[in-house]
């Protein structure tokens, strides 16, 4: 692991050590997490990989088309 020297402004490193006391996790271990999420966020240009399944617990989407129906009819995304 390399070590890295970097400037934040005070109230983000506030925040981190909120969080890391909150978590019981000390502030490198936060962020190192918050480095890692943000990569995994921002890695590759596939936006269809990165929201597969962002709707899969919305049980009124289970049939598209008839959601789009009933959008129409009451005149919440017709054209």
């Amino acid at each position: 692991m390399t070590r890295v020297l970097i400037d934040l402004p005070d109230s983000d490193l506030e925040a981190f050590d909120a969080l890391a006391r909150r978590n019981g996790r000390s502030r490198a271990a936060e962020m190192r997490e918050a480095v890692r999420l943000y990569l995994q966020g921002r890695a590759g240009d596939d936006w269809v990989a990165r929201g597969l399944g962002y709707w899969q617990d919305r049980t009124e989407m289970a049939d598209g088309l008839a959601f789009q129906h009933r959008q129409r009819r009451s005149g919440g995304g017709g054209r």
